[in-house]
């Protein structure tokens, strides 16, 4: 598994949101209430999708398939300025992330978040950081094609802090 590490800046998003669980996910339902109306978004940069995660305080510590979270679609923006109805806003505060290229379909991503948090997080240095986690779904996606590429990007700080 190749991984990069990048420092990235505050980001500003706007799109729509879920909760779910794991065991109850939802993330078709969400696509599809957001994907007709991106293009209401002003202020865009790029043309990435994110599908973003915000997890309540020790999920990964506690893991539980049924405990909530929230998952966005969205895109980034330059500003809050015009925020379209129906839709919020996520800031995601800067730092470290791993990234993660995860090839092939969609359904198959389950495999891909299983080896992270399974074999490569426990062997690392690092520990889950508690801010957005996002996949960015960018010209190299293909929805469930064999040929797709999307990057995963999950939010980590060292578990042994340097003075």
């Amino acid at each position: 598994m190749v991984i990069r590490f990048e420092m990235l800046p505050e980001k500003k998003f706007i799109g729509k949101r879920l909760s779910m669980t794991y065991d109850d996910n939802k993330t078709g339902e969400l696509w599809q209430g957001f994907m007709p109306r991106r293009k209401e978004i002003a202020d865009t940069i790029g043309t990435e999708l994110y599908s973003a995660e915000v997890y309540p305080e020790q999920f990964f510590t506690n893991f539980n398939p049924a405990t909530e979270f929230e998952k966005w679609a969205a895109v980034e923006v330059s500003s809050f300025e015009n925020i379209p109805e129906g839709m919020e806003t996520l800031l995601s505060p800067g730092g470290l992330y791993a990234v993660f290229i995860h090839y092939g379909p969609a359904s198959t991503g389950p495999v891909t978040y299983r080896n992270i948090f399974t074999n490569w997080l426990p062997s690392m240095a690092y520990d889950v950081d508690e801010r957005p986690h996002f996949a960015i779904m960018g010209e190299k996606y293909k929805s469930d094609s064999e040929d797709s590429e999307e990057e995963i990007w999950i939010p980590v700080k060292p578990k042994y802090p340097t003075h």
